[in-house]
């Protein structure tokens, strides 16, 4: 007889031993490794099940829990050693369940294939890692009202194509990211509610001819219901896609916070002070405080949105049902997760460490003829269309351009000259604070606008 190949399961298929290459390439335990807790509930749930419906005995049944619980303990307690010739974690948890209980084990695996049992346990994973994601969001809006809450006094210039555009309080600026995670929560939560189906049972493709409970399963794992589709059930990974997704979207939104951070805290704009404790030095430059921490932010973003890609570009080729190439869906998603939950961490003390320069973004609020904009809306409420009064605001911008002067600094003879309906109440129109408490319309940056939804996101953030 020929050697075969008896460290894998389907090795006496072979007539020779697998090629070292390929064995290390077949190898996924040193990624799939931090599924243990999921492979080990799905078997717990897959066995509790096939006893319930006499497909194994329950003598049989017990002995394999207990053992599977042992081997809980043995990784969690860091006692486990992961073997790279079982290939993956489930092969791994196997081959340790037979040194435990014997070949009782076998019993374990009917009506059950890797092909279900992985994507269960991805599942599983991705539904508890979007959960503390959501978790870390939260932490992250309360820092933000903190510090939005601390400061609703505080004026500076909101921006397009980064130049001045119209003031508004620093924290209504503060909001608008809360606004952006708020929305990653709901993402997060659609990514939990689109998975939650169970695909345990569906087999290597086909589903099994043994009478297994699949809404028992389901009830045990915390899925809503099982999949309707045996093919479809083991070849999906619009999950980890959709993971990635919401991550990447996340990410971008955290980038966008990190470069705003770097910019206001450069000694260009100087509209922030950081916390030393995340800030780093120059290896040469002994005077330098460097932003590293936002910059991380920003730069580990392009990792994620490659993982996003990554995983898009595997799929994209693949023909019903399952196939090799989808072990490189976990390493994907692990590193985006990781690198997102970074992002998170770094963000919340960021915002913790950020001190506004309350001069420096008064000052600035000031410069860029920022109620320019206010004087249009002052002239049509004197009866002039918009359109007339946008060609009048102008005009007047030109003239304190070239006298080289704020609008509230201009003589109101000048300003007079632009319209007789113009009345000596105009110059309230050129104040800054006047303008933003001016600024009613819900959603506004009007002081009282910005408090009440301090408020309400206070209520929702408990």
């Amino acid at each position: 007889m020929k050697k075969t190949k008896k460290n894998s399961v389907w090795g006496t298929r072979m007539n020779k031993v697998v090629s070292s290459v390929l064995q290390s390439a077949n190898s996924s335990i040193e990624i799939d490794k931090r599924l243990f807790q999921e492979d080990i509930n799905g078997s717990i749930a897959h066995c509790t099940m096939l006893a319930k419906q006499k497909i194994i005995d329950v003598t049989k049944s017990k002995k394999i829990i207990t053992g599977l619980k042992k081997i809980e303990q043995e990784i969690q307690k860091n006692k486990f050693i992961f073997k790279t010739k079982y290939e993956d974690i489930h092969l791994n948890i196997e081959k340790r369940l037979f040194e435990i209980i014997g070949t009782d084990a076998g019993f374990l695996h009917t009506a059950r294939s890797r092909n279900d049992q992985v994507t269960t346990d991805f599942k599983l994973w991705i539904k508890k890692s979007s959960n503390e994601i959501k978790n870390l969001l939260n932490v992250l809006i309360k820092s933000f009202l903190n510090l939005a809450d601390k400061n609703t006094d505080i004026i500076m210039p909101g921006f397009t194509h980064l130049k001045n555009a119209q003031p508004v309080l620093f924290s209504h600026y503060l909001l608008a990211y809360i606004e952006m995670f708020k929305r990653d929560i709901v993402k997060f939560n659609n990514v939990i509610n689109n998975l939650n189906e169970n695909p345990l049972g569906a087999g290597a493709l086909a589903g099994t001819s043994y009478n297994i409970d699949r809404h028992l399963t389901s009830r045990l794992l915390g899925f809503s219901k099982p999949t309707q589709n045996s093919i479809d059930s083991v070849s999906d990974r619009d999950y980890a896609i959709e993971f990635l997704f919401a991550s990447s979207l996340c990410a971008m939104h955290l980038s966008r916070l990190a470069e705003e951070i770097i910019l206001w805290n450069s000694d260009l704009i100087n509209f922030i002070n950081i916390e030393d404790s995340l800030l780093t030095g120059s290896s040469m430059m002994p005077q330098k405080k460097n932003p590293d921490s936002a910059e991380l932010i920003r730069g580990k973003t392009g990792s994620i949105y490659g993982n996003l890609n990554s995983l898009l570009i595997t799929m994209k080729g693949l023909p019903l049902s399952y196939f090799k190439d989808m072990q490189e869906d976990k390493a994907a998603v692990f590193s985006a997760y990781d690198n997102l939950k970074l992002n998170l961490l770094l963000a919340t003390e960021l915002i913790k460490g950020i001190k506004p320069n309350k001069k420096k973004l008064y000052e600035a609020a000031l410069k860029g003829f920022t109620t320019a904009t206010d004087f249009a809306d002052y002239l049509v409420k004197k009866g002039i269309s918009f359109r007339e009064a946008y060609k009048k605001s102008a005009q007047l911008v030109n003239i304190a351009e070239k006298s080289n002067k704020r609008l509230d600094q201009l003589d109101f003879t000048i300003i007079k000259k632009i319209d007789p309906v113009i009345e000596k109440d105009v110059m309230n129109v050129f104040d800054i604070r006047n303008s933003i408490e001016k600024k009613i319309s819900f959603g506004g940056t009007g002081r009282k606008n910005v408090i009440n939804m301090i408020k309400k996101i206070k209520k929702e953030f408990k």
